[in-house]
């Protein structure tokens, strides 16, 4: 998701929901009015959509809409700033902290919408106007928190006796907003604030273009095959739609295999040709390290050099420290001390399932040295022969419309008690998709729901929730949640069967979902997701776990032709395989996570260096096997760490898996899928957004600070606590 301004929605009312003994209503009427400098805006984000819970109308926005909404927008915010600044009244909460809380409205309600566009369904006019008006979005944050004015207002209330009384959500408002501040520069001098501005500039400008010619190199650079045969072992519905793809992009009789978003691609574990195989790696590991005009790596050179200049200039030894300041893993020693953790036992099990590949290869007459793209295709045979698990017999079980809806949903139903009705008459931006009311257990609508399922080659890629619009009591607003996914279309009349781990990828994603549906918060800098990047994939990995409950799969996992429910025989098979593979399934994020913060510790000078060079190194000094298991992203592909957010914080997953395996023996351990349990969830983490300290809502839930041993038995590196 792009990073998201100070507020995110706009000061409008559903009703007369009560807020502290103040309607809504009454609050909004008192709120100042700053907007009046701002230029006349009458376009279609004027004000806020008419449909329900003011949802995006897709049916009222042109391309060319976008620019004046997003500048009038910045404009507008602009204004509400700076009218707070120049306020002659005394500095209060209300007046300043609370006050920035309700700016940005019109910028939210455009800017929301583009950047989920530009991200799933862009266009040449989308990303050209993405390129002008990035700079311009980071400007004006460069013009909030490097405002003097402003500044001295927010240090006089936090400083003051008024702001160390408060207590709760307004106190850890006012202490965030502060931290803020301090953290993007408002203590540098004049001068050093001008060089900080000029590289923020220049940044958000790298990123922008990287962004946008990944997601070009992934589409370009997706590999052309002249034969059917060339593609044996996928599926005839997988080469029906890798024939149609050819078709599609003017290569009519051919057949296209479209790039998956990391370095390891689904159809190698199924393609029986070796020169097949090494042609579809070697288009995903070179698609933007050529030279040519796809490649990234000058791009990556000055983001990495700008971002550890921009970290000394604001006094930090490095930009891994500076960015983790507000994560519940404080410094990046701590972050590679708990990665290195895993290091001996999982090179262990690289090296024995390697030897087990290599068998594997052997017993068929393949007299080989084993190489990366070899592995997936390997381990799936060896995942057969072990377990009699076939991946072509799973998925005949999982279609997609009904995992999300009798799984995913059930989940939700049983846990939470929320229930979902289909909304086809809320428009929406790509004929795929479906549109959903989510009802609470009160019977009252919580949220809307969207769902976007299918890759296509303007969507980038990977899978990300997004807000169109962010709960907050303040702003009288409900939160308007999308999942975006990359699940490989089917062929036309065909049933979109999905892998088991497309299946995990649709609970994760959800899980995300859940915490912006549950955001019960008065301000919306503090309201659902809006939390720090170590926290923040807790709730989605540990929703995770409710695809394999068997009451749940039983529900969902239903054969496409004949609707008998999935094996018992053939669950057992997956649960029992779950350990296997690991040194891929961990080995290429943990990897990726630590080049990720080698890479964030670099001095200016030493970023300067060829990023391949420097990737060669990070990678030999972590211990792990990464010339048969590279990264799950390698750098110049890096989306997550050069334009996501996850700048020294792709660790995230890793540590927040720890969390949600320790947070879900916690569940085992009370009931299981229970109200009960749904319910102590929503009110401990789920519903909490950034109320309270991450380790104290994390100790709220579990009641004591989060363990790894459960990680490491899930994942088959200590055995099982008797």
């Amino acid at each position: 998701m792009k990073t998201r301004l100070m507020a995110a929605a706009a000061p409008l009312v559903l009703g007369a929901a009560l807020l502290g003994g103040f309607s809504v209503t009454a609050l909004a009427k008192t709120a100042p009015k700053t907007a009046s400098a701002a230029p006349a805006y009458t376009g279609p984000f004027a004000k806020p959509s008419t449909l329900p819970l003011h949802a995006p109308d897709f049916t009222q926005y042109k391309d060319s809409d976008w620019q004046p909404a997003i500048e009038a927008g910045i404009a507008a915010k602009r204004a509400e700033i700076k009218a707070i600044a120049a306020n002659k009244a005394k500095p209060t909460f209300e007046n300043t902290i609370v006050a920035m809380e309700r700016t940005g409205s019109l910028y939210d309600r455009a800017y929301n919408v583009f950047s989920q566009l530009t991200s799933a369904n862009t266009n040449d006019t989308l990303d050209a106007i993405d390129t002008a008006v990035s700079p311009q979005v980071s400007a004006l944050n460069d013009d909030i928190y490097l405002d003097d004015a402003l500044f001295a207002r927010v240090k006089a209330v936090h400083d003051s006796a008024a702001g160390k009384a408060l207590t709760g959500e307004d106190a850890m408002l006012l202490a965030t907003t502060y931290d803020k501040f301090v953290h993007r520069g408002a203590l540098l001098s004049a001068a050093q604030k001008v060089e900080l501005k000029a590289m923020n500039l220049e940044i958000a400008k790298l990123e922008t273009a990287f962004a946008q010619k990944l997601t070009t190199a992934t589409a370009a650079k997706a590999p052309i095959f002249d034969t059917a045969a060339q593609l044996d072992g996928l599926s005839q519905t997988e080469i029906a739609a890798a024939a149609k793809l050819a078709a599609d992009k003017g290569h009519a009789g051919k057949f296209m295999l479209a790039l998956d978003n990391t370095t390891q691609q689904a159809a190698l574990t199924s393609l029986k040709n070796r020169d097949s195989r090494t042609k579809l790696w070697d288009a995903s590991v070179n698609r933007t390290s050529g030279g040519d005009q796809y490649d990234t790596t000058g791009m990556i050179t000055q983001i990495a050099t700008l971002r550890a200049k921009k970290a000394k200039l604001l006094g930090a030894p490095d930009f891994a420290t500076y960015q983790m300041y507000d994560r519940m893993v404080k410094t990046p020693a701590k972050a590679m001390e708990f990665m290195k953790g895993f290091v001996p036992a999982l090179r262990a099990t690289q090296d024995r399932e390697a030897g087990l590949l290599e068998a594997a290869a052997k017993a068929e007459g393949q007299n080989i040295k084993l190489e990366p793209w070899d592995w997936s295709y390997y381990a799936e045979k060896v995942r057969k022969a072990k377990y009699d698990l076939d991946e072509n017999q799973i998925k005949p079980y999982f279609e997609v419309w009904r995992t999300l809806e009798d799984g995913v949903f059930y989940a939700a139903n049983k846990t939470y008690g929320l229930t979902f009705k289909r909304r086809t008459d809320l428009p929406v931006y790509h004929p795929t998709m479906r549109a959903y009311d989510v009802i609470d257990a009160d019977g009252k609508q919580l949220a809307i729901f969207y769902f976007d399922p299918f890759a296509r080659s303007n969507k980038r890629g990977g899978a990300w929730m997004n807000n169109f619009v962010e709960q907050s009591y303040l702003l009288g607003e409900k939160p308007v949640v999308s999942n975006t996914l990359n699940i490989a279309p089917p062929a036309e009349g065909q049933p979109a069967l999905v892998s088991f781990d497309n299946v995990e990828t649709m609970f994760h994603e959800f899980g995300h979902a859940l915490h912006g549906f549950f955001a019960s918060q008065k301000y919306p800098s503090l309201s659902g997701t809006n939390t720090a990047r170590d926290f923040v994939e807790f709730p989605s990995q540990f929703n995770e776990n409710f695809a394999t409950i068997p009451e749940v799969l039983n529900n969902y996992a239903k054969h496409y032709q004949t609707g008998a429910t999935i094996p018992a025989e053939l669950i057992a098979k997956i649960k029992a395989a779950e350990t296997f593979n690991q040194g891929l399934g961990l080995g290429e994020t943990l990897s990726a996570a630590m080049v990720d913060i080698q890479w964030h510790q670099l001095s200016p000078e030493e970023a300067a260096q060829p990023p391949m060079a420097f990737e060669a190194k990070a990678l030999a000094a972590t211990g792990l096997n990464t010339d048969m298991i590279p990264p799950r992203y390698k750098t110049p592909y890096f989306r997550h760490i050069w334009d996501n957010g996850y700048a020294a914080g792709y660790y995230s997953y890793i540590w927040t898996e720890m969390l949600a395996h320790d947070g879900w023996d916690w569940v085992e351990k009370h009931g299981g899928m229970t109200r009960a349990n749904g319910d102590h969830i929503r009110k401990t983490f789920l519903g909490q957004g950034h109320t309270k300290d991450f380790a104290e809502l994390y100790r709220d839930f579990t009641g004591h600070d989060p363990e790894v041993q459960p990680m490491l038995e899930a994942r088959g590196l200590a055995p099982k606590a008797k």
